[in-house]
């Protein structure tokens, strides 16, 4: 099982609000999180962590880049020179792999 959330479902950094605590107060959300593989929330950054049999991921963003988790005074558009400015937006691309019974994940930036 994959699960897609907007926010990811764990927690990142919660001064800015990246995670969240779904998972410790609904016991229905626990049963699916424990039923699933992977997780991806989405951040506007990139950040993989396993956690038991359970894999999360969160993706770039396609407009408005972020800064990396505590290292700005708070989330919002991080200000980049117009030239790097694709460099650092991007897309995910989920693939089943039937095979090995497992997910390819793509990373590209749109430049």
């Amino acid at each position: 099982m994959v699960v897609f959330a907007h926010m990811p479902l764990w927690s990142i950094y919660e001064p800015w609000g990246w995670g969240t605590a779904m998972l410790s107060r609904s016991s229905r959300s626990r049963g699916v999180a424990a039923r699933a593989r992977s997780s991806y929330g989405h951040i506007h950054r990139i950040v993989h962590k396993v956690e038991g049999h359970i894999t999360f991921h969160t993706a770039r963003s396609t407009a408005c880049p972020q800064a990396v988790a505590g290292t700005a005074p708070g989330p919002g558009p991080l200000k980049v020179p117009a030239d790097e400015l694709a460099t650092m937006l991007g897309v995910i691309a989920v693939a089943v792999v039937p095979q090995r019974r497992a997910l390819a994940l793509t990373d590209a930036a749109l430049a």
